[in-house]
Order: structure tokens, then sequence, then C-alpha cells
């Protein structure tokens, strides 16, 4: 119990960091009338890397350099084509018809692209999980793993729902403050993008 206790306390730090999961968030709460889909995107991506790790796949990944390396390309590229998007195309918290139309799925699926297609956040719960379990304890390890991993995802749940209701309710007087957001959020995932390929490719 104490484990699951101080692996609560990190990973609520960890996620309170803003990263690319903050940046979709925000974009989802000035773009769309509810951050459902997007959120519960973000959380099914993280649930689905709770899977790997716990049947032991994230470590042979760990172990494959090029795999790594496909896996970081794949989630860097998808995080560049999004932002350029969002920059391009910057949300407002407008009433418009955008709000009312475009694919739950589709805005889910771009949740779990970003969460579920992240190196980081897979050798982060490679490295960080596995430190929480109580290895004399009654429970399998895949099981703790498992339940440190929705923990994390509890706390992505808390977190990125404040994060987009709070940037629909606080900027949707303010268009051009939320265009500047949004604009800001879509540079972030270029940024960590390009970051993300650089520290892979470049020796």
């Amino acid at each position: 119990m104490a484990g699951v206790t101080a692996f609560w306390a990190v990973s609520l730090l960890l996620v309170l960091v803003p990263g690319a999961d903050w940046a979709y968030a925000i974009s989802a709460g000035l773009r769309h009338r509810t951050i459902v889909p997007a959120v519960g995107g973000l959380l099914a991506g993280y649930v689905v890397l709770t899977l790997v790790v716990a049947a032991g796949v994230a470590a042979l990944v760990s172990r494959s350099p090029l795999v790594l390396t496909a896996l970081t390309a794949v989630g860097a590229l998808y995080l560049v084509w999004l932002g350029i998007t969002t920059v391009t195309s910057p949300s407002t918290p407008q009433a418009t018809e955008d709000e009312y139309t475009g694919s739950w799925v589709g805005r889910a699926a771009k949740g779990a692209g970003i969460s579920g297609l992240n190196p980081k956040a897979l050798l982060l719960f490679l490295a960080l999980l596995p430190q929480f379990v109580a290895r004399g304890a009654g429970m399998p390890f895949a099981a703790q793993i498992a339940v440190l991993g929705l923990v994390h995802t509890a706390n992505c749940a808390v977190v990125y729902v404040g994060v987009g209701a709070t940037a629909r309710r606080v900027l949707r007087t303010r268009p051009a403050v939320a265009t500047a957001v949004s604009r800001c959020s879509g540079a972030a995932m270029i940024v960590i993008g390009v970051l993300l390929l650089a520290e892979r490719l470049l020796p």
C-alpha cells in the first residue's frame, strides 16, 4: 500500500509537468464542445502502455535499438504533424460548427496516438513502475504493474480534464489569447517531436 501511495505522489508530479498531452487537452478544450473523446484517447494510450509493460514487451523493445528508433520516429513525426496542424489552424472557443463536427473516434485516436506512441512514456513506464513493485507481495509482478499503471492513468484523467475544461472556460471570452495559446500548444508539439527525433537519430 505504501508503494502505491508513493508512486501516486511521484506520478502526479510528473503529470503536472506540461507536455504534448497538455497541448492536446488544451486544443480539445478550445476547439470542441466536449473534451471527453480527446482525454479518453490519451487515457487509452496509457492503458495500452500499462498492458505492454506488464506483459514484458517493453523490455524487449528497450533492448532493440532499431525497434526503439523506429518507434521514436513514428511518435515524433506524429507529434510534429499534429503540431503543424494546430499552428496553421489554431483553435478558438467560439461557438461555431467546428464544435459539433468531427468524429469522436478520430479525436480519441489522436489522443491515443499522442500518449501511446510516445517512446518517452514507454521508457518512463519501464524504468519507473518496477521500482514501486513489492517483490515479496502476494500479488503477481504483472498485476502490480497493472495497478500502478492504472493509478498513473487516473492521475492523468484528473489533470487533463482540468486542463481542457479550464482552457475553454477561461479563454472562451478571449479569442485572441485562445488563438495564441493554441498556437503555442502546437509549437510545443513540434518542438517535442523534433527533440525526440534529434535525441534518437543524432550521434
